[in-house]
């Protein structure tokens, strides 16, 4: 795939008058949207954008979005998405950490990220995409333009798209910070091609008529392909709304636009539920198919998203460094609580912590296998040299295969603790006490007991603000008592009023142990 060009497909000449994107009551065709990259180029080539520069996008999903990394990797420059729903800290940090030089930025989002001309003198060019005559806000670095209203442009006739190779670096995806610190993971054109078809082509099998929803924003992977390289791909229609994908925004979203496919990430659909419950009935009539990612989906969730909606749930399982899923589970055999199958196109394998393979059924540290796998990671040697092995990438993910080759999810690496010697994977815990009616949510985690021992400590999130804790701790413990071997139960109960998630909707189980250290966890 070594010749990919992502314009030359996204563009071809037989689909200039189809549909391809629905947004804020407009329908975008393929020739409408191929005007506007190409005019996005323009803008950027007149500021001498051009091969390897990283260029930030911090926009919320939109055309705009779609036209400017077109753009930017078509003049062969490296696209850098940034989610606006992350901190100012750790926007600042991609940017920095990539040495952008240039960002293209939403008008309301200038002011709080580039206040003074001191701090961002790095950036030689702010593009500002206005809405609605918007003005162009004050800023500390220069502002050059409008980026998608600029009146001088210079024409790049025959010179655009660049003809370049699709192995050359062209985006970087930063790690969700799930476990610690954004880590630019570097991908290529041909990554794309690659993702489509692979999990495309064997879960999804797009039919003519498809609309494709994600909940899931496009700086990520995940939303990457689904509201993007997925749809437009295939000659097929996105549906993109920049607004923050709360619940009664997904109800309109699915009653104005009428998506086949959903995707989305565990706490989206258990919002979406109990947003259900709660007397506002989500129209889920035109879905033919739902999908989720991001971390594992809680088998009860699943069951009663099928039992309630009569759709299906794909989970599966892929990551910023490979692009998008290798495992899934498909359309009419999903198993709900696993990963699905490894899908064709990549290789696994599970390692102990002693780097050799484990038995038939045992769990081990999942390393995967395929085309779509980043070359690297920014400007980091140790951390690639330890990831990126020999063709393998080390997921990171603790998992176990069963005898008809439906993979498990055990839990992160570094999220698993052995409290009395014997390892305990924490979403195995949280499967059984989301069992549970009292519970809303929860996070399983290695605590500290009263005696300083180390334990297994259940982070609560009640199912009504008014339980009592007391007699939900007492049912809780009943219930972990039936289903789990003795060191697997929790020791320990908090009840809180909220768990931490990264943008991605991750559990960051990370912070409830810095916060059960520091003694900071209250409801």
């Amino acid at each position: 795939m070594g010749a990919a060009n992502l314009f030359e497909h996204l563009f071809q000449s037989q689909r200039s008058a189809s549909l391809a994107i629905l947004y804020e009551g407009r329908q975008i065709t393929y020739e409408e949207l191929r005007a506007a990259t190409v005019q996005t180029a323009e803008t950027l080539s007149a500021l001498g954008i051009g091969a390897g520069d990283r260029v930030g996008i911090l926009l919320n999903d939109s055309p705009e979005f779609i036209t400017s990394f077109v753009a930017l990797i078509s003049l062969g420059a490296i696209a850098v998405p940034i989610n606006l729903a992350l901190g100012k800290h750790d926007q600042t940090f991609i940017l920095r950490d990539c040495g952008a030089r240039a960002a293209i930025i939403e008008a309301h989002a200038v002011p709080d990220l580039f206040p003074t001309t001191e701090s961002w003198s790095e950036l030689q060019d702010l593009l500002v995409v206005c809405r609605n005559q918007e003005p162009v806000p004050a800023a500390g670095a220069g502002v050059s333009a409008q980026a998608f209203h600029l009146a001088s442009r210079q024409s790049l006739g025959s010179r655009f798209p660049i003809s370049s190779s699709g192995d050359l670096d062209a985006f970087i995806l930063y790690t969700s910070g799930s476990t610690g610190e954004p880590k630019g993971a570097v991908h290529t054109q041909s990554d794309i091609f690659y993702t489509n078809e692979t999990f495309c082509r064997e879960v999804l099998s797009l039919r003519p008529d498809d609309r494709l929803f994600s909940s899931s924003r496009l700086p990520f992977a995940y939303g990457l392909g689904n509201s993007f390289t997925f749809p437009l791909l295939n000659g097929l229609a996105t549906i993109l709304c920049r607004e923050k994908p709360a619940p009664e925004v997904v109800g309109q979203v699915f009653r104005e636009y009428r998506p086949t496919i959903f995707f989305g990430v565990p706490v989206v659909y258990r919002m979406l539920l109990e947003h259900h419950r709660n007397g506002n009935l989500l129209d889920t009539t035109s879905l033919r198919l739902c999908v989720s990612a991001g971390e594992a989906l809680p088998a009860q969730l699943g069951e009663e998203w099928q039992k309630t909606f009569g759709v299906e749930v794909l989970d599966g399982i892929g990551s910023t460094e490979m692009l998008h899923m290798f495992m899934s589970n498909h359309a009419g055999e999903a198993r709900y609580g696993s990963s699905g199958k490894l899908l064709a196109g990549y290789q696994a394998r599970l390692i102990d912590h002693e780097g050799a393979g484990v038995a038939a059924g045992e769990v081990g540290n999942l390393w995967i296998r395929g085309d779509s796998a980043a070359g690297r990671y920014w400007q980091r040697p140790e951390t690639t040299a330890e990831t990126f092995v020999d063709g393998w990438v080390r997921t990171g993910d603790l998992y176990r295969r069963d005898a008809d080759d439906f993979w498990w999810h055990m839990g992160r690496s570094d999220d698993c603790f052995k409290p009395t010697g014997q390892w305990v994977s924490p979403i195995e815990v949280e499967n059984v006490l989301l069992h549970s009616s009292c519970v809303r949510a929860c996070a399983v985690v290695e605590g500290r007991d009263q005696d300083n021992l180390s334990c297994v400590c259940a982070v609560v999130l009640p199912a009504s603000d008014k339980s009592d804790p007391a007699m939900n701790e007492q049912e809780l413990r009943a219930l972990c008592e039936r289903e789990l071997p003795r060191f697997k139960r929790p020791r320990r109960y908090v009840f809180v009023s909220e768990l931490p998630y990264t943008a991605t909707g991750k559990l960051q189980r990370f912070k409830l142990r810095e916060q059960l250290r520091g003694n900071s966890l209250s409801p």
